[in-house]
């Protein structure tokens, strides 16, 4: 950490960024879809004429970086934004995604559209090592006000800590029960997953420039951890609901090591009980098979036990 640095959490906390505006078409639902492992015969994600055409849960992930338009964006210049009061500078390449938690509020609109996201930074913590620092995004529609849903992230910035900051709450532990997983689900990634998946927007060069992904320590480029995120949303949503994303309400998770393309993921899920009744909760854990690697962990999503659709 430099020498001095030192965080005005008072000032941080509570900031809000110009609104955003973003959107997205049906064509880049399904681009997405095949960028996580959808397969071939899914056509309620695939093919835009099918009845139950529509997007997977955690589409909404990518808009941020995403933004409006659909031609490529330079990583450095979307992923900057603005200086947050009470942050002095720090190294951009010092980032770590931590955390991701996904709330949906209403259903995304099947044919896509205009949205604006607000993002609040809810939280700047010292962990001693580094610092973490919490933004939440709502997304709403750009023109009815619809609140679609909450996006939580957590960046961890390495060589940050020290300053005597606030730890920070300490959140909930999903403990994988001590039995069979009620699903599991194999994806065998391609060589070329994160060259896909960053065509949906995130095109940071880590993940296809192989010197700058050497540059920070890896041999080689890594993929993205939110789409690991979107292969165990899938995942759960397939095997767990019935693959009706209407009963999807949230996720969240640890990311604990990256993925290498061409790896092959597991996803382990067990259902538990909710506090909620009407909610069915699932435990999950991410694993790389080859190297036997965790690579996200304390994962809980919910799914509504009944399709909203069934009450209409």
């Amino acid at each position: 950490m430099p020498e001095g640095y030192k965080v005005d959490v008072a000032k941080a906390v509570g900031h809000k960024s110009p609104v955003q505006k973003v959107d997205c078409t049906k064509r880049d639902f399904i681009l997405y879809a095949l960028s996580v492992g959808v397969k071939e015969d899914e056509m309620n994600y695939l093919y835009e004429l099918d009845p139950a055409f529509g997007p997977l849960p955690t589409y909404p992930l990518v808009l941020g970086l995403k933004g409006e338009g659909a031609d490529t964006n330079v990583f450095k210049e979307r992923s900057r934004g603005e200086a947050t009061p009470g942050i002095p500078p720090f190294d951009p390449n010092k980032i770590v995604h931590g955390e991701q938690a996904l709330t949906i509020h209403k259903p995304f609109p099947k044919t896509g559209g205009s949205f604006k996201q607000e993002k609040t930074v809810t939280g700047v913590y010292d962990k001693g090592s580094g610092m973490v620092i919490e933004g939440t995004i709502d997304l709403y529609g750009a023109d009815d006000n619809v609140h679609y849903c909450t996006m939580v992230s957590k960046s961890f910035v390495r060589g940050y800590g020290g300053w005597n900051g606030p730890k920070g709450p300490k959140g909930p532990t999903y403990a994988p029960p001590k039995r069979q997983p009620d699903a599991v689900e194999t994806f065998k990634t391609t060589v070329q997953q994160a060259q896909l998946y960053r065509l949906s927007g995130d095109y940071n060069p880590l993940h296809i420039d192989v010197p700058i992904a050497r540059s920070v320590g890896f041999p080689n480029p890594i993929l993205h951890g939110l789409c690991t995120y979107g292969i165990t949303g899938h995942a759960i949503v397939k095997h767990l609901a019935g693959s009706d994303s209407a009963r999807f309400k949230s996720i969240e998770g640890r990311f604990s090591s990256p993925v290498f393309p061409g790896e092959t993921v597991e996803v382990y899920m067990w259902k538990v009980d909710d506090k909620d009744p009407k909610v069915q909760g699932v435990i999950f854990a991410v694993k790389v098979k080859e190297r036997d690697v965790v690579v996200i962990n304390n994962g809980y999503a919910t799914l509504l036990k009944e399709s909203p659709a069934s009450k209409l």
